[in-house]
C-alpha cells in the first residue's frame, strides 16, 4: 500500500514539473518567439517544448496551396543555435537553416496542399561540461491575409 501511494506522489510531483515547464514554453513561445512572425499572422497555435542538447523533435503540419507562409523556430538563449528542416511527405529536405545562416525564419508558398514535416534538432555545444543545456523551443507558424484566399468563403 505504501508503494502504491509513495508511485502515486511520484507520478504527481512528475506531472506538475511537466505541466509547469510546458507553460514556461508557451509564455516563452507568446513574447518572444511570436514576434519574429510580424507581418504575418499568427495561426494561434502554440507548439513548445523543452529540449536539451543532442535532442531533436518533430511537429507535422498541413499546409495549404497558394497561401504565403512564414514558419518560425525560437530556442531559449541558454541553448545552441537550434537547427532545424522542414521535409515533405517523402523526407525531401525543402529547406534547412543550416544551409541559411541559421535563420529562425522561413517564407514559403506552396503549389499544392500537403503535410510538411519539421524537424527539429538541438546541436550539442562544442564546450565542455558536465551537464547539456535544456531549454525551450518553440514552433510558431503565421500567414498573411490575402483578401483573395477568402473569396471560397
Amino acid at each position: 500500500m505504501k508503494r502504491i501511494i509513495l508511485l502515486i506522489v511520484a507520478t504527481a510531483i512528475t506531472f506538475a514539473f511537466a505541466t509547469e515547464s510546458n507553460a514556461q514554453c508557451k509564455n516563452f513561445a507568446q513574447k518572444i518567439c511570436k514576434l519574429e512572425l510580424l507581418p504575418y499572422i499568427h495561426d494561434g497555435i502554440y507548439n513548445a517544448t523543452t529540449l536539451a542538447e543532442g535532442e531533436t523533435a518533430e511537429l507535422f503540419k498541413t499546409f495549404y496551396s497558394g497561401q504565403e507562409y512564414r514558419l518560425a523556430i525560437c530556442g531559449d538563449d541558454m541553448l545552441p543555435r537550434v537547427e532545424f528542416e522542414v521535409l515533405d511527405g517523402e523526407r525531401n529536405v525543402l529547406f534547412s537553416n543550416k544551409n541559411n545562416n541559421y535563420s529562425k525564419v522561413w517564407d514559403f508558398k506552396l503549389e499544392s496542399s500537403q503535410q510538411l514535416i519539421i524537424s527539429i534538432q538541438v546541436p550539442t555545444n562544442d564546450k565542455m561540461s558536465d551537464q547539456l543545456a535544456s531549454g525551450c523551443v518553440a514552433v510558431l507558424v503565421g500567414f498573411l491575409n490575402n483578401e483573395n484566399s477568402f473569396d471560397q468563403f
